[in-house]
């Protein structure tokens, strides 16, 4: 293994960044002293701190290579995808303040105090099912930049996969949250920095927007019209993450870990901002390297969603190109931890303390969720090796997450009459629902009776895994509370 020619200055910027990382997470495992520490950093996360995870932890590949991937397939209707997220964070405005002042360490604390153990259980397994293949298209995305940067490496192989791994799993482990957060500040000041610089050398590469824009195919030119995304497409790739967001774990945990519900609601409203300059950003860049490649000005990249990468390395000189690179390796890393801290912490307090070990001392609870960091991580690593895509599986596992936590989490909040039984029903009937359907897709020519052609209608409309998994997930949550005695005033009104 050597490095690639011209990609000396990439390396060592890279390899800096990545002991500096080490470096803040050995050093804040020295105050490591009980899961308080470990999971939700003392609940001790300032406005600045909190917004700075929080943006690095959204921003993610799903955003640097899923979404810059189908800017480069689609072209300006890919400009509506960030519409999800921002809308996601609005609805986690109202909520953050709330969340905060619950004062507990997991979604799933919400779930047992809302709806009894069972939905604890049920929404922990959901949460380790999705987050895990998050976690998984972390890893290859963090190979894609080795095989960028040395020669001989193959960014599909299992070797660079595995190296990521290592390192992704180690940071975790270190000092959990702590490092997390307190490094996923600079992460989101260096994903800022590459983004925003690399916009106007872009411009200026491509003649401009307008010629930019005049360069893609006529149908990729619009927000709206040919070409664009139909009804159904565009539930299909808002929902997902839509539905993610607002009850997304890993927001949860940053909230429980502010100091204030006050500090958690205006680190909510940064939020909104910060995700928006930063997703426009990216669908920017990925906008204006797609257009290179159509002037004949760069070759197009090998894979679609490694196209801001690949400009990082053939239309940037050096210092900005590695500055690009270590933005990309910043996106990867941020988001590779904290899904993986996520469902540790949930196995850890939602499982070992609550059902095996309630009475375990806090040292033992602290080795024990390290321990499970390595294990979720390794599990995370076996999973990196079934499939290549990046937008397809980002999706799937937001529609599984989703589908199965979301309405059972917006109906602890904001539903009195929803029951344990409503809720306990309706997580599994979303994840199984998302997977039926997503079968009955693929399968559908091999499918007889009214299942095949009702697979083969949801594949000729391209109806996703989402909207019939989060449609019957809901109807069951409304019907069966509704079919119960109503809840009693201590679980109705915890929140």
């Amino acid at each position: 293994m050597s490095i690639a020619d011209g990609r000396t200055l990439h390396v060592t910027f890279v390899a800096l960044y990545l002991l500096a990382l080490i470096a803040v997470g050995a050093r804040k495992a020295l105050k490591i002293k009980d899961q308080a520490d470990f999971s939700l950093a003392g609940r001790g996360l300032s406005t600045f701190v909190l917004v700075g995870t929080l943006l690095a932890t959204w921003i993610g590949t799903g955003s640097i290579f899923g979404n810059a991937g189908e800017t480069y397939r689609v072209g300006v209707h890919a400009f509506i995808l960030p519409l999800a997220g921002l809308a996601g964070i609005a609805v986690l405005f109202a909520m953050a303040a709330r969340i905060r002042r619950f004062g507990q360490f997991t979604i799933q604390d919400i779930l047992e105090a809302r709806f009894g153990p069972a939905a604890r259980v049920l929404g922990t397994l959901t949460l380790v099912a999705a987050y895990l293949i998050i976690v998984s298209y972390q890893y290859r995305a963090g190979a894609a930049v080795l095989g960028y940067l040395f020669e001989g490496i193959s960014p599909t192989g299992f070797g660079p996969v595995a190296m990521v791994a290592v390192f992704v799993i180690a940071y975790t482990a270190l000092a959990g949250m702590f490092s997390v957060a307190y490094t996923d500040v600079a992460n989101g000041i260096l994903m800022a920095l590459g983004l925003l610089i690399a916009i106007p050398v872009l411009l200026m590469k491509t003649g401009g927007l307008g010629a930019a824009i005049d360069a893609l195919p006529a149908d990729q030119r619009t927000l709206f019209g040919p070409g664009s995304y139909d009804a159904w497409e565009l539930v299909g790739v808002l929902l997902p993450s839509f539905l993610l967001l607002i009850g997304d774990a890993n927001m949860v945990q940053r909230f429980f870990s502010a100091r204030s519900p006050a500090e958690a609601r205006r680190s909510a409203g940064l939020l909104l901002i910060g995700v928006g300059v930063l997703e426009f950003a990216i669908l920017l860049v990925a906008l204006l390297s797609s257009a290179l490649v159509a002037q004949g000005k760069i070759s197009p990249p090998e894979n679609e969603g490694h196209l801001i990468l690949h400009v990082a390395f053939v239309a940037l000189g050096p210092a900005l190109g590695a500055l690009l690179v270590g933005t990309v390796l910043a996106v990867v890393v941020s988001t590779a931890d904290s899904y993986l801290l996520s469902p540790s912490t949930s196995l850890v307090r939602d499982v070992y303390q609550r059902f095996v070990r309630p009475d375990a001392p806090e040292r033992q609870v602290v080795l024990i969720g390290r321990l499970v960091v390595v294990g979720l991580g390794l599990v995370a690593l076996y999973l990196s090796t079934l499939s290549q895509s990046f937008f397809k599986v980002a999706l799937f596992a937001y529609t599984i997450y989703g589908a199965g936590i979301t309405p059972a989490i917006l109906a602890a909040y904001f539903w009195k009459r929803a029951t344990k039984g409503g809720a306990i029903a309706s997580i599994p009937t979303g994840v199984l629902v998302a997977l039926g359907w997503k079968w009955l897709l693929a399968n559908a020519a091999s499918v007889d009776g009214p299942l095949g052609r009702l697979g083969t209608f949801g594949a000729e409309h391209g109806i996703d895994p989402i909207l019939p998994a989060v449609v019957l997930s809901l109807v069951v949550l409304v019907v069966v509370s509704l079919l119960q005695a109503p809840p009693d005033r201590e679980h109705s009104e915890a929140f």
